[in-house]
């Protein structure tokens, strides 16, 4: 009996040792809000950008293809799609930027690609991940657009 009830207490008090609490800080309609898991977690698409199979001496019109990759990054964070983007400093493997897309899918961010002259064209060529961040990274933009004194 006495084994027992040592396991039984042992057992008792790592359950409670080791059980998970919720924090004080919680907000659960933040949570809901913003896609969070029980984490406070989401899944995203991150796309490299890389250079891409077609290349040109035509100033023009690599200049009028990103403008309009320029265009569809407006679009996509007014649309609340693109969470994160910028580009890569110069390097050897080929990369020129990244997007973090609130994108469930690889189809779905596939389409917020597709209207992108520069990746339609073929300047730029994305590689897609699923990524799992925090569910609160769409709310830094808004604190983006206060510190920005030259807007692009």
């Amino acid at each position: 009996m006495k084994p027992l009830l040592i396991f039984s207490l042992t057992f008792f008090l790592n359950a409670i040792a080791f059980s998970q609490t919720v924090k004080p800080t919680y907000d659960s309609s933040l949570a809901k809000t913003l896609g969070g898991d029980e984490y406070g977690m989401k899944k995203y698409v991150l796309v490299m950008l890389k250079t891409g199979s077609f290349s040109t001496d035509n100033n023009a019109l690599t200049d009028s293809l990103f403008m309009g990759h320029m265009e569809n990054i407006n679009r996509l964070v007014e649309a609340g799609k693109l969470i994160v983007a910028g580009p890569i400093v110069k390097n050897d493997k080929t990369y020129r930027g990244i997007f973090i897309l609130d994108a469930k899918t690889f189809d779905e961010a596939n389409g917020y690609l597709a209207k992108d002259p520069a990746i339609q064209q073929k300047l730029l060529e994305p590689e897609l991940y699923l990524w799992y961040g925090s569910a609160a990274l769409p709310t830094y933009l808004e604190t983006h657009k206060k510190i920005e004194k030259v807007q692009h």
